[in-house]
């Protein structure tokens, strides 16, 4: 619909109309996870929006967002930082707000790695103060839900765990009253992350796959990979290995799949960090592949934990470039019908050779009838035929 919208304001000779349809097109392709059709279109927008006002603050938002989701935080605070008048003139509480939550997001994101932390925090937690004042006025039950939920994740980085907990408390019934199920799965996953923090693993892991069937049932990409990589972390450290090594590589797919490459490399790297016994050639492959995906993100502490997991790693292992590297990464996919014949297929064969090819004596050995063997290695398994002795046709009794 915003497309057919674009054609008749192209029609109507009406630029500015189309480059706001174009922004809100943007913002589609970013929530479906592709943000580069949405980068593209959003700088087309701007091109278009010169001049302040609601229109070219909004093209500015969504364009942190993409840029947020690829993880290139120095960028989405150059964005905000330089276009600060724009917001400043905005008599829209609603955008405002919008604004200075980003801000404290991205701020709370830098300071995360960063030796100026504490006022880096300091400033996070100012402008969601300001946020929150303005979806007030705004009387935006939602966008408040959602300023509580990323203080409370502010204040799990500060190890203010209860206080953490009663804005989460709050973000979750503000959502619920407005039957937001996407948005009470994303304080479930920052939940998760507070539970971790504490070393509530169990709890952890419960609470992050309640938030991952949302985000699925929602088809939202993104935020199901994210939530995966946390319940991935619970469980490695519950020592569930094998799960944790499961949901990390379904988090990489999702990712991905979705064109998310920087959550995909996330996901690569934290399975390397968390799982110590993963097989060396998933290792190797991970982390090249991480280290591919994450080139481009500015988080600070990327090259501190490559670094480390390439010392964990040891040499460089040479990894088998004929085979298709993401086929080493993905869960791989099985079909159990061809699976079960398999395996049938080698377990009469191997019986059939023990007794030298006896089709009685194989069926004996199987539990089942000479005729049901005799049948099965006919209509199954033709090539088990010549294993087998000549069938012998016995003769037809008659009446004396």
């Amino acid at each position: 619909m915003i497309t057919e919208s674009i054609t008749l304001f192209q029609a109507l000779g009406d630029s500015r109309k189309v480059a706001e349809a174009k922004a809100e097109l943007a913002q589609c392709y970013w929530r479906a996870g592709d943000n580069d059709t949405a980068r593209i279109l959003l700088t087309t927008a701007l091109e278009r929006l010169t001049t302040g006002g609601n229109a070219r603050a909004n093209a500015l938002l969504i364009l942190s967002s993409v840029e947020w989701a690829e993880s290139r935080y120095k960028e989405v605070l150059r964005i905000l930082t330089e276009n600060a008048q724009v917001f400043e003139r905005i008599t829209n509480h609603t955008i405002r707000g919008t604004y200075h939550n980003q801000m404290g997001i991205v701020l709370e994101e830098i300071g995360a790695a960063s030796k100026s932390r504490t006022d880096y925090f300091q400033r996070a937690i100012n402008e969601y103060r300001v946020a929150d004042e303005c979806f007030r006025l705004a009387r935006h039950v939602v966008f408040r839900a959602l300023v509580k939920n990323n203080t409370a994740n502010l204040l799990r980085e500060l190890h203010r765990f209860k206080e953490a907990h009663d804005y989460l408390e709050q973000a979750r019934r503000l959502f619920i009253r407005a039957r937001e199920k996407v948005r009470v799965a994303q304080v479930d996953d920052t939940l998760a992350q507070v539970f971790i923090a504490e070393g509530k693993y169990k709890q952890a892991e419960l609470t992050a796959r309640t938030a991952a069937r949302s985000f699925e049932r929602a088809g939202r990409h993104c935020f199901l990979a994210e939530t995966l990589i946390n319940q991935g972390i619970a469980l490695a450290r519950m020592r569930e290995t094998a799960r944790a090594q499961f949901i990390f590589r379904k988090a990489i797919e999702i990712a991905h799949n979705a064109g998310s490459l920087n959550r995909a490399g996330l996901a690569s790297l934290t399975m390397i960090e968390e799982i110590d016994a993963l097989p060396r050639e998933l290792q190797s492959v991970a982390f090249a592949k991480a280290k591919e995906w994450l080139a481009s993100s500015d988080r600070p502490d990327i090259k501190p934990r490559l670094n480390a997991v390439r010392k964990k790693l040891g040499p460089p292992l040479q990894s088998d470039q004929s085979e298709d590297v993401l086929e080493v990464l993905f869960n791989k996919r099985y079909d159990l019908k061809a699976e079960v014949l398999r395996v049938e297929h080698d377990l009469i064969s191997q019986t059939l050779t023990n007794v030298n090819g006896k089709v009685t004596d194989a069926a004996e050995f199987l539990g089942i009838g000479y005729q049901t063997l005799a049948f099965i290695i006919e209509t199954k398994h033709p090539d088990l035929l010549k294993q087998r002795t000549p069938g012998r046709r016995r003769p037809r009794k008659t009446k004396a």
